[in-house]
């Protein structure tokens, strides 16, 4: 009772929110983001009345099948963006941009970090540096499509964005991978080919033969179900399907064969819309359902947002310097490699702005390196959420006024009373 209650509590509170936050003109993610702060633990939780709010972390950390499953939707959702049609006109540009914006996010985060380093000595070990850098090229799939849905924005930025941030947590997962390979051989003294390159390489190769195989049983399958709620129910089926099978690993030695979920749910997505015929249907119907999860989802994550980060300023501190470099990365790479494509004078101004979101994946791998690296993973999961706090309430915004400067997000039109009269 006391689950159930609570969840209804928090879609409550971010519906309620977004009521009064749209008089502001702000994005819903916003909204339902200090709503989650509102019902977290350091807020109505602190009341200790079950069912009230989210009474602990441990408790919304409980709430992990719920954004599993978002992020699976998210994930799926953003795979039919990879139709073959519209990757004839921006595959390639969004390749190059995908890459080259990641990687240049890593090496200004690594480069002002290691700068810190010399000023703060073992207080941010180089190990520590290089691991922040890797977690700077993820970008929030969720908050970019959520803002792209509300405002239904159409055009060439919005176009080359949603690809962009699909391949970008690609990018990322792999320059994690490697730069936690390189931290661990820092600290133990030994470095490892497998575990910096060959295991980062099976987990991405692994990733996408299992989702490209879902999606395609999933195009077989759906021929055989005429009415829409099936259909729906059968998406939805697959989905979960992705996101469970994803869990599985295997261990031989030091070879891990390891799954990504948000890889996997994203492949399928791929391979489904480029072989069904009924696919743009179903993905409309499948959005329109997963609504209510994405309120709980984003609810969800501003409760796991920890305010008492900002007692110690060496984490604040830190995370102020990663905030700036890691803007400043994303914006003169997706700039500089979008001029070097040849894009639109919108594409080259306010893609980087757009990119600077970050949550979902960013939070897993602080998780990651928390259980891995004791003391010195504590330090980077506050510093992460830090700057997750920042770029999640002002991020949103930032993107909605980047894709409205763009043009991509038009005004309502206001009708005329004289003409309602008339």
């Amino acid at each position: 009772m006391e689950f159930l209650l609570a969840i209804g509590v928090a879609m409550f509170a971010g519906l309620l929110l977004s009521r009064l936050t749209s008089k502001l003109n702000l994005p819903d993610v916003t909204s339902y983001l200090v709503a989650g702060l509102l019902v977290g633990p350091l807020v109505l939780g602190r009341l200790g009345v079950p069912g009230l709010g989210f009474q602990s972390f441990e408790f919304v950390e409980e709430m992990g099948l719920v954004c599993d499953a978002a992020l699976g939707f998210i994930a799926f959702s953003i795979g039919s963006e990879f139709r073959i049609s519209a990757l004839r006109k921006t595959g390639r540009q969004a390749t190059v941009i995908a890459i080259f914006q990641a990687l240049t996010a890593t090496v200004f985060v690594d480069v002002a970090l290691i700068g810190l380093h010399f000023v703060l000595g073992d207080k941010l070990p180089v190990s520590t540096c290089l691991i922040l850098g890797a977690i700077a090229t993820a970008t929030a799939p969720a908050a970019t499509l959520m803002v792209v849905n509300q405002y239904k924005a159409k055009g060439p930025l919005t176009d080359i964005l949603l690809p962009i941030v699909a391949l970008d947590d690609a990018v990322g997962l792999i320059v994690f991978a490697v730069s936690k390979g390189v931290a661990k051989a820092l600290i133990g003294g030994s470095l490892s080919l497998v575990s910096v390159l060959v295991n980062p390489l099976i987990e991405i190769v692994a990733s996408l033969l299992l989702g490209a195989a879902l999606g395609w049983v999933f195009s077989l399958v759906e021929k055989y179900f005429n009415s829409n709620s099936k259909r729906l129910s059968l998406a939805v089926a697959f989905v979960a399907l992705c996101a469970g099978l994803s869990k599985l690993h295997f261990e031989f030695g030091e070879l891990r064969i390891g799954f990504s979920s948000l890889l996997v749910c994203m492949m399928c997505g791929t391979i489904f819309c480029n072989l069904c015929d009924f696919s743009e249907e179903i993905m409309h119907k499948t959005e329109r359902w997963t609504g209510p999860v994405y309120v709980l989802f984003f609810v969800i994550s501003g409760a796991e947002l920890d305010l008492r980060v900002f007692a110690d300023l060496a984490v604040v501190g830190i995370g102020l310097m990663y905030i700036a470099a890691r803007s400043a990365g994303k914006i003169c790479g997706a700039s500089v490699s979008a001029r070097f494509m040849k894009c639109e004078k919108s594409i080259c101004k306010y893609l980087g702005i757009t990119l600077l979101p970050q949550a979902g994946v960013a939070l897993g791998m602080s998780v990651t390196v928390a259980a891995e690296f004791g003391t010195e993973g504590a330090m980077m999961r506050n510093i992460v959420l830090f700057s997750v706090l920042v770029y999640e309430l002002v991020g949103p915004m930032l993107t909605k006024m980047a894709l409205t400067a763009a043009g991509d997000i038009r005004p309502k039109p206001t009708v005329d009373r004289h003409d309602l009269q008339s």
